[in-house]
């Protein structure tokens, strides 16, 4: 799967993403994990909660790179990039402008880890897509070590990553959803 251009066909409709006041307020308050799944939420039930590439041509580049972090994030803090990649996730995260994205959101030590991972993706995804049993799987871990100061730094700095993203969203709330006042 690749990220639509950023510039869209003209016979692109985007979708109309909407976030209600109430629910906003609501995460807000819970933190910065909820505030960033109002908006996470609302897209995927924008799009009929999947992301293909029907759908992400009705979705903007933000958008899309926030469907992106949610992706790595989930996966990443699941089981590292090497369940990332033995998902099928490598190709989405690591051949579109997602770094490059998070570089433009003043992510750079996370636009920078991408591309750290990027590196070992191209070295070892061969070996690591493979269709394998639950115990191959595991085995990836150990075979595969270079992946894990990757994964550390990314479970260390989480966290700050996510209220990052938190402050981009809020900071450019019209490129991510329409805020709705609730009844």
């Amino acid at each position: 799967m690749h990220f639509a251009r950023f510039s869209l066909p003209l016979h692109a409709i985007m979708k109309e993403v909407i976030v209600k006041d109430s629910r906003l307020q609501q995460a807000a308050g819970e933190g910065m994990d909820a505030f960033v799944g109002a908006f996470v939420g609302a897209i995927r039930e924008a799009i009929g909660g999947e992301l293909t590439a029907e759908t992400m041509a009705e979705l903007n580049a933000d958008q899309i790179t926030l469907l992106a972090w949610d992706m790595l994030h989930e996966e990443v803090m699941d089981g590292g990039f090497v369940q990332l990649i033995h998902n099928g996730l490598g190709e989405f995260i690591f051949k579109n402008p997602f770094a490059k994205a998070l570089k433009l959101w003043g992510m750079r030590d996370l636009s920078k880890l991408i591309y750290e991972a990027h590196t070992l993706w191209l070295k070892y995804r061969e070996d690591i897509e493979k269709d394998c049993t639950e115990e191959e799987f595991m085995a990836l871990f150990e075979k595969f070590p270079e992946f894990d100061d990757l994964d550390d730094k990314f479970v260390e700095n989480e966290e700050a990553w996510t209220d990052d993203i938190a402050h981009y969203i809020d900071d450019h709330l019209e490129n991510f959803a329409k805020i709705e006042k609730s009844e």
